[in-house]
């Protein structure tokens, strides 16, 4: 794992992440665009999955449960949610294994996952941490493997700019607002990745999530 224990929290400060998982159910249509990703991410046995940013492991146990032949790993520089995770997992009987570490620790283990998936994490991040993460990633994947990523992305309405705005004050106006001008499809393109593509935007009450897909070049 990287030496620099600077990251914001799941829920935008330290105390707020016991009621994390609350939040994202009650603001951002967490059944539609999960959901929606998981089917996008289409895990099949044999798949090794790697859940970058995992958070309380909602998504990780999602894709465990939906195809238990595959392997899923979440990774996450939080210990305090990591062990919410395990506990998670625990509880649904979900064998995944939990790793901490940031999004640029990514691709420790080279070409080594069939796909990568990350839920509203990205936004959290400095403009150069967003990048250092995509890279590690591709590095991360397989020649052919794919990237799933659900997050707030390019807000194109005058409504959804001001439900944005709510998140902009909770993890920071520097960090997200590459998010909300559209950056994410940009950066792909610009680490490497081919076939980039936004494949749904769903409206919610702190702003639109884009789902977007990608493909390691190579295969």
């Amino acid at each position: 794992m990287s030496d620099d224990a600077t990251f914001t929290p799941a829920a935008g400060r330290p105390e707020w992440t016991p009621f994390y998982d609350l939040a994202i159910a009650l603001l951002t249509r967490e059944r539609r665009w999960r959901s929606a990703l998981l089917r996008q991410t289409s895990p099949q046995t044999g798949d090794r999955i790697l859940d970058v940013g995992c958070g309380t492991g909602t998504f990780a146990v999602m894709l465990k449960l939906a195809q238990p032949g595959a392997q899923v790993v979440g990774l996450d520089p939080d210990a305090d949610v990591l062990a919410r995770a395990r506990t998670k997992a625990k509880k649904e009987k979900a064998e995944v294994t939990f790793r901490q570490g940031f999004a640029r620790d990514a691709g420790a283990q080279a070409a080594s996952f069939t796909k990568v998936v990350s839920s509203l994490v990205f936004h959290q991040v400095p403009l150069e941490e967003k990048r250092a993460g995509l890279v590690a990633i591709g590095r991360a994947l397989r020649p052919g493997g794919t990237l799933h990523i659900a997050d707030y992305g390019l807000q194109r309405t005058p409504l959804m700019r001001a439900a944005f705005r709510q998140i902009q004050k909770l993890d920071g106006f520097d960090n997200t607002e590459p998010n909300a001008r559209g950056v994410l499809p940009e950066l792909m393109r610009e680490v490497g990745f081919a076939s980039v593509e936004e494949t749904e935007v769903i409206a919610t009450v702190t702003g639109s999530i884009s789902l977007y897909r990608a493909r390691r070049a190579g295969a």
